[in-house]
């Protein structure tokens, strides 16, 4: 009897120490999650008031930036959901609010609206943007010499612009973006390596849209990548856009899932050849 009982207080025992090792685990886990510092950020120009979502690490050393450029419903969850996956890798990462504080978009037919602005005066769009990033340039604890964008289907488009402008950033990452080239003689001004992420099936960006791309990217020598997914149309890392491809939006997680862990491997590569 005493030795099935020592037994049984032997294990008690080590089921109390694992039960231990499991809460520091938890408290470690809690603390690696504490450190990484997000806020609100509102900054001005000509008088407009904009509203970014920044986060990243609370560590000492200076960091890269990735400006991420939000959808055309603006900065929303979704947006600040691709800010703390960044901050998470160890950017310190900081989504611009392309439309405004005031301009919030309700519904799609807003969105739609705001977004043509953009769109079809690309001069004002690339101002806005190097707004945006150099907000993220000024943030303490950013490396400015280290700086990225990536942007979503608006955004998508506009983190192209971005490197049309000759900002000084090291690479661009469109998701499902706009590949149009309305004035392919900006692509002379392209510093920065572009890698475009693009549903194969993809109606609402067509093929000589894809094509135009590929002929400026070529004819300026920059440094590109275009990757098509199978199956997959507009909006494929966008959760809320829903499953039925027949609408030409939809989420899909291979592209979704493929995409991200192509673009860690670009931002990787940008940073670590950097000087």
């Amino acid at each position: 009897m005493k030795s099935k009982a020592t037994a049984k207080g032997r294990v008690a025992h080590r089921v109390m120490q694992l039960g231990m090792l499991l809460l520091g685990l938890g408290g470690m886990m809690k603390a690696e999650a504490g450190s990484i510092k997000e806020q609100t950020i509102e900054y001005q120009s000509e008088g407009k008031t904009y509203s970014g979502f920044l986060a990243m690490p609370t560590q000492g050393k200076a960091l890269p930036g990735v400006l991420v450029i939000h959808n055309w419903m603006g900065v929303t969850d979704e947006t600040k959901s691709k800010v703390r996956g960044l901050a998470a890798l160890g950017y310190a990462a900081f989504a611009a609010d392309i439309y405004g504080k005031d301009n919030r978009p309700k519904n799609i037919e807003e969105a739609g609206k705001l977004a043509m602005q953009f769109k079809t005066d690309r001069k004002m769009y690339r101002e806005h943007l190097n707004l945006g990033l150099k907000q993220l340039a000024s943030v303490q604890g950013v490396d400015s010499k280290k700086l990225a964008a990536i942007g979503y289907c608006f955004g998508g488009t506009g983190v192209i612009e971005l490197a049309r402008s000759g900002a000084a950033v090291l690479g661009v990452a469109s998701f499902h973006g706009g590949l149009d080239s309305p004035e392919p003689a900006l692509g002379k001004n392209i510093k920065a390596k572009v890698i475009a992420f693009h549903g194969a099936d993809d109606p609402w960006v067509p093929a000589k849209d894809v094509t135009a791309f590929e002929e400026e990217m070529r004819a300026s020598k920059v440094d590109w990548q275009l990757i098509k997914y199978g199956n997959a149309v507009h909006s494929f890392t966008d959760q809320g856009a829903g499953n039925d491809s027949s609408k030409g939006a939809a989420y899909n997680a291979n592209a979704d899932r493929r995409s991200w862990a192509e673009m860690k491997n670009f931002l990787t590569e940008i940073f670590q050849s950097a000087h």
